[in-house]
């Protein structure tokens, strides 16, 4: 089962009151990261990783997320007339990244409840979930190598981050058992948002998974936890146990992530990609040092 045969899924139904007013009438994988909004990054990741069918589960408010990535014929008519090929490119590139599903997901009743719809789109075959608040950088693959250690084992497959100790509380925490000749880990256990002295190690759960199809039955039977939400966590607690599964297992992601999840991470990772890019980091790097020794 190569990687184009694994559909992905990108929940987008979350209510991003932290980000009110802004989200009141976008959703905020709408919000501009740099120039793109953060929901592009996530689909070019999928496309990116051989993944060409893409399903996005929304909330309200969303015709902004399905129009982005239709295409948009007078736009393109105007930038070709004004022979601005540049922005003409970036345009159309969102439209024909990958074959693009809406489905709603009504209520928000936690992540979990977000994955459970995807339920008829994906079908019988495995998928991979992406969260929007988690950017991961181009320049460090972590889906393909999580996709390969699916293949390999049949496993549930999470993405992890070794975080500070003390922060591991805005986390899920996993339990983790090393494998013999092999990068990825055991997990042996799941816990939402610990606190620090009773998180079982400082790896953070971050918002990447590749999950077989049986996810979907264990989420069925899986009744509200923190919040009174669906959790997607409890779901994979239950497979982890589970002695007659193939479990779950981590890759560790050592690369750049940009988390865009509150105000403050939102505001650092725009200044994280700006001052990476070509064309504005020259612009951008001189100016921040003023800016920083002036502060």
């Amino acid at each position: 089962m190569g990687a184009h045969r694994i559909k992905a899924v990108i929940p987008a139904a979350g209510l991003g009151t932290r980000f009110l007013p802004a989200t009141k009438a976008m959703p905020k994988e709408m919000l501009p990261v740099v120039d793109k909004p953060a929901i592009q990054y996530v689909v070019e990741e999928a496309a990116d990783a051989g993944i060409h069918d893409i399903l996005v589960i929304l909330g309200r408010n969303k015709n902004a997320i399905s129009n982005h990535f239709d295409s948009v014929p007078e736009l393109e008519v105007k930038l070709m007339e004004k022979g601005d090929t540049g922005k003409l490119e970036r345009v159309v590139k969102s439209s024909d990244l990958a074959d693009i599903h809406f489905v709603r997901q009504g209520e928000p009743k936690g992540l979990g409840h977000a994955v459970l719809r995807a339920k008829a789109h994906v079908g019988d075959g495995s998928f991979a979930v992406l969260l929007g608040d988690d950017l991961i950088d181009e320049r460090d693959p972590l889906l393909t190598e999580m996709i390969a250690v699916h293949e390999e084992t049949g496993a549930a497959v999470i993405a992890l981050m070794e975080v500070d100790p003390a922060s591991i509380q805005m986390y899920g925490a996993a339990a983790v058992e090393a494998i013999e000749g092999s990068d990825a880990v055991r997990v042996t256990g799941l816990v939402e948002k610990p606190a620090p002295e009773d998180a079982p190690s400082n790896l953070a759960v971050i918002g990447r998974y590749v999950l077989p199809p049986s996810i979907f039955e264990v989420l069925e039977q899986t009744g509200p936890g923190k919040g009174g939400e669906i959790q997607l966590t409890d779901a994979l607690q239950v497979l982890a146990e589970s002695e007659d599964g193939p479990g779950v297992m981590g890759v560790i992601f050592r690369g750049r992530r940009y988390d865009t999840g509150d105000r403050v991470d939102y505001i650092k990772a725009i200044v994280q990609l700006a001052t990476d890019r070509d064309d504005l980091g020259p612009e951008l790097r001189p100016w921040l040092k003023e800016f920083a020794e002036r502060l």
